[in-house]
């Protein structure tokens, strides 16, 4: 499981399967996955040894499945568990930042901007020297730089900056911000979607990071604040807490990895659909690609046709088993 799945692709449908059936042998699973028997026996053991299934020896063994929470319980707690630690190191490391902030000086690591204006010509300065690449996390109601503003982005992705950019949802469902996000993907950013993100962060070359000083709920008191961050412990820290994130977020593409895409979707559709994964209503969708809802409902009905199912949970498993996004 190379992307940090609970399930790969195969061991999450046999397991579906396996539960419409209550209790099968390899044979039978092998027939309704249209799976060689071999490969139905090795996804059944694979699960067997994650605790999904249970095995009634014999001659040929029977499979019956097992409440998932309890097996896959513990893996998520860890996970979950990980990730609170990261943000807990990022909140340690910053206050002790603010607690020292009285006794550093040039030649410390962290530089404290503050306004607006000065916020946003850091940001440009940094991404036009940047050469390899720049981390974003794009949170609702920016505080220096509406996304639209940000043209530094289509120089460096012209001079082979890789960009990678987590948005929260709230701002996707922005007026206009999801033609914005699309030039970006066309210009080779890659973009992915979370229903919430822990703070506003831009990482440049994985050397200098720019992060918030205040809190949301305390931005309209007085003018923004940030830290500008060089290699160290905590630097370390917002890098792990960007990738934790990574992992976990949602694709947004507007066109396949393939040369072509022999299953016939076309960009808007793509496009649609991981707007619709990364949990967006139909509402703001039709919103803000300016087509109606019954519209958007009409391109889901195709594409559930193209990929044989009648449900949108459906949907969004095939879209992952066949890598559409």
């Amino acid at each position: 499981m190379q992307d940090g799945s609970l399930l790969d692709a195969d061991e999450e449908q046999a397991y579906r399967l396996l539960v419409g059936l209550s209790v099968a042998r390899s044979a039978e699973l092998a027939e309704v996955a249209r799976l060689p028997q071999q490969e139905a026996v090795e996804v059944l053991q694979r699960l067997q040894a994650k605790g999904l299934v249970a095995v009634q020896p014999g001659d040929d063994p029977v499979f019956r499945p097992l409440p998932p929470d309890v097996a896959l319980g513990t893996t998520l707690l860890r996970r979950q568990e990980s990730l609170e630690h990261a943000r807990q190191t990022v909140a340690s490391l910053s206050e002790e930042f603010r607690a020292s902030a009285s006794r550093r000086d040039a030649h410390h690591l962290v530089e404290v901007i503050v306004g607006a204006t000065a916020l946003r010509d850091r940001l440009r300065d940094l991404q036009q020297s940047a050469r390899t690449e720049i981390l974003w996390f794009c949170r609702a109601n920016p505080l220096a730089m509406q996304g639209a503003e940000n043209t530094e982005e289509y120089g460096a992705l012209s001079r082979g900056v890789r960009y990678r950019a987590i948005y929260e949802r709230a701002l996707l469902e922005a007026p206009g911000e999801l033609d914005t996000i699309a030039e970006g993907v066309s210009w080779g950013e890659e973009a992915r979607a979370l229903p919430t993100l822990p703070v506003r962060l831009a990482i440049v070359d994985r050397a200098t990071a720019v992060c918030p000083l205040v809190r949301d709920d305390e931005a309209g008191i007085g003018e923004p604040t940030a830290a500008v961050i060089g290699r160290g412990q905590l630097l370390d820290a917002l890098l792990a807490l960007f990738e934790s994130h990574w992992e976990a977020a949602t694709p947004v593409k507007l066109q396949s990895d393939e040369a072509q895409d022999p299953e016939g979707l076309d960009d808007n559709e793509r496009f649609l659909l991981s707007l619709l994964v990364a949990g967006v209503p139909d509402k703001s969708i039709a919103s803000q690609l300016g087509i109606s809802r019954r519209t958007v409902q009409r391109r889901l009905d195709r594409m559930m046709a193209l990929a044989g199912v009648d449900t949108r949970t459906g949907l969004a498993f095939q879209a992952a088993r066949r890598k559409w996004l």
